[in-house]
């Protein structure tokens, strides 16, 4: 999915035409954005040549183009990545109850079926993505469908080789990995099969012994068995005895899971292997001029079905190069029939034989993956997977790391684990979306001491990121909308039950910071103060108290008495914390006491409101700083006929008024 090329549109040059930067004296530049994984990028004049002759671009000529490195999960990858995403959280909270009750994950059994199940989850939900999107492909799909399919192998595969049932981690798998096979890569193919079925001398037809062939190599004995059964019929009593001997051996293959024990198991396949080579004796006994009939070699090709039943190795390759198969059909025929004891740790060395005279296909991740996993190297299995899709090898990885198959401890250059490296990796990319935030930061929080500060950074800037103006990307334009709704509290509750969840107080009280700041800018000044206030940001709430005075110079008394409305309710809270200080909580009480006096200015209620002056000063409530205007409001008073002040109070407003 990553790619090493961003395009842009218009194109700054066209084809063929990369010269001309060089010789207008100019330079590419680009500038990262500290919110996303998104670049401004930008022609500039070179600092090696800055001399250099204008010829393509003028002066004015300044295109800034606004570049992403990752592709915005959208429409059902973004369903996608949330629902894994419920996934990994439960399989973090098993490896942290594993930690705290100090049991061992490979060796509880509990804890090692539950994470099986995970695992097969992962499988289950790859799965339904293929189905779900390989059934709409009329509609427009951000990946294709089979990019799924190739997860869903991908991931079933890891199942097989390293989460298999507890208690089988040593029993012979190749029954199951032959599963693996027929369940992904279906050969022969159903139409094959009906094409054959539907002729009278089916052995006539050229696909029928390269069908037979291909169904044993699969195991599929009901498919082989039923077209044996047609060459009763065929004109050679040889084959028609030969293959009426063939098909109870095929019925009577032994399977690991009939046997109770191993040791029954391995008996059973020793005297089924006789049975065969009494058939290869049998074979061998047919007269050269009887071994064709006229269509072709019948005898070479029913002895290279015996010769798969005998496990030979060497027939076993030689088959599947002539079918067009791979190095997974012989590695995986080879645990069915060269060595049915096969077990997980000796699969390595059989696929490293296979692999040296068919090699996988380098253009194919997903094939290299396969490798990569059959050979039991996990490290490479994640390079590829990461090229394939950042999710594929986060998630691997996160896998790994507690079944011991990558490192646990550190790079001593990055201070990364392996595990570490590939989750983040794929949370960088979750990042490219700020809808996205919540998942990145679960993700970023289980990556350690660097995971925690980089989900720090990404939870501080979601505020600035929400509240943007006049961005030309869709999710910040719907964010605004969201906003002039007044959503932001609830981004902002999401925010701080975040920080709490992954314990990040110094986090939380930053973002309540932020968020006081975005306030103070929408008017909002109750809920300014109640961040603040949150925050323990005292300097922060004298200075949101001072824009709310600000207000009454700006707007008048009657704005101004309506926001204090706003802000009143706080009040009665902040004289109750404890940590408040004293002085910038005066100046809001200043504040709400001035708004009183206007209210009853406005009201005409003349006495109270004289008395709530003279009492603002008696209680030496008012900043010095605004004296004077209280003074002005006192001659106010005084101008209406129907009202005057006192003795008293002339003398009090006179007393206070002295230091100006």
């Amino acid at each position: 999915m990553p790619s090493d090329h961003l395009g842009v549109v218009p194109a700054l040059l066209d084809a063929g035409c990369a010269e001309e930067l060089e010789k207008s004296g100019k330079t590419l530049h680009a500038s990262s954005s500290p919110l996303n994984e998104t670049y401004a990028v930008y022609p500039a004049s070179s600092l090696e040549n800055p001399s250099a002759k204008h010829h393509t671009f003028s002066p004015d000529d300044k295109p800034v183009y606004f570049v992403s490195s990752e592709a915005l999960p959208l429409s059902e990858r973004r369903l996608f990545v949330g629902d894994t995403s419920i996934i990994f959280a439960a399989w973090q909270n098993l490896l942290k109850s594993v930690t705290q009750n100090g049991t061992d994950l490979l060796q509880d059994e509990p804890s090692q079926r539950v994470m099986r199940k995970l695992a097969l989850d992962y499988v289950n939900f790859a799965k339904e993505c293929w189905v779900h999107t390989a059934q709409s492909s009329s509609e427009a799909r951000q990946v294709p469908s089979d990019h799924y399919r190739t997860l869903y192998t991908c991931l079933s595969l890891f199942v097989v080789l390293y989460v298999p049932e507890y208690g089988l981690e040593n029993a012979p798998f190749g029954d199951d990995l032959m599963e693996w096979l027929n369940t992904h890569f279906i050969e022969p193919s159903t139409e094959e099969g009906d094409h054959l079925s539907s002729l009278e001398n089916s052995w006539a037809d050229e696909t029928f012994w390269p069908y037979l062939t291909r169904a044993t190599l699969r195991g599929l004995s009901k498919a082989v068995t039923f077209f044996l059964g047609t060459l009763s019929a065929h004109p050679c009593k040889d084959l028609r005895r030969l293959s009426q001997t063939l098909i109870p051996l095929l019925d009577t293959q032994p399977k690991l899971q009939a046997y109770e024990a191993e040791r029954e198991f391995a008996y059973a396949s020793h005297r089924w292997k006789e049975r065969v080579k009494a058939l290869r004796l049998e074979l061998d006994a047919v007269p050269e001029p009887d071994r064709r009939d006229d269509y072709e070699d019948w005898w070479d090709r029913f002895s290279d079905i015996v010769g798969i039943l005998e496990g030979r190795g060497e027939i076993i390759q030689k088959v599947c190069e002539e079918l067009g198969a791979d190095w997974k059909e012989v590695c995986v025929a080879w645990g069915v029939f060269v060595d049915p004891r096969l077990r997980r740790q000796d699969l390595p060395d059989v696929i490293t034989q296979v692999l040296e005279d068919m090699p996988p296909d380098p253009t194919n991740l997903e094939d290299m993956i396969h490798a990569a996993l059959f050979t039991g190297d996990p490290l490479k299995a994640l390079d590829h997977a990461a090229k394939l899709d950042p999710w594929l090898s986060a998630h691997l990885a996160d896998m790994m790391e507690p079944l011991a198959l990558v490192d646990k401890d550190p790079n001593e250059d990055s201070g990364l684990t392996p595990r570490n490296f590939y989750v983040l990796s794929y949370a960088q990319y979750l990042h490219a979306d700020s809808a996205l935030w919540r998942i990145t930061v679960a993700y970023m929080y289980s990556c350690g001491k660097i995971g925690a500060k980089t989900a720090d950074e990404v939870l501080v800037r979601v505020p600035l990121r929400l509240h943007g103006v006049g961005s030309s990307n869709a999710t910040e334009n719907n964010a605004d909308e969201r906003l002039s709704k007044g959503d932001l509290s609830g981004i902002i509750k999401d925010l701080n039950a975040t920080c709490h969840e992954y314990e990040r107080e110094n986090v939380r009280r930053s973002i309540c910071k932020i968020a006081a700041r975005t306030f103070v800018q929408k008017k909002e000044y109750g809920l300014a103060l109640s961040y603040c206030s949150s925050a323990e940001d005292w300097p922060g709430l004298g200075r949101v108290v001072d824009r709310i005075l600000q207000e009454y110079i700006y707007t008048g008394p009657e704005q101004y008495t309506r926001y204090v409305l706003d802000i009143a309710p706080s009040l009665q809270a902040l004289r109750a914390n404890a940590g408040a200080h004293g002085v910038f909580i005066h100046r809001l009480i200043f504040a709400v006491r001035y708004a009183e006096f206007h209210q009853r200015l406005l009201n005409q209620d003349l006495q109270d409101a004289a008395w709530d002056l003279v009492t603002i000063f008696q209680e030496e409530i008012a900043p010095r700083s605004w004296w004077g205007i209280l003074l002005c409001d006192a001659v106010q008073l005084l101008q209406y006929g129907k009202f005057s002040l006192s003795v008293q109070h002339t003398r009090q407003l006179g007393a206070n008024s002295t230091p100006f």
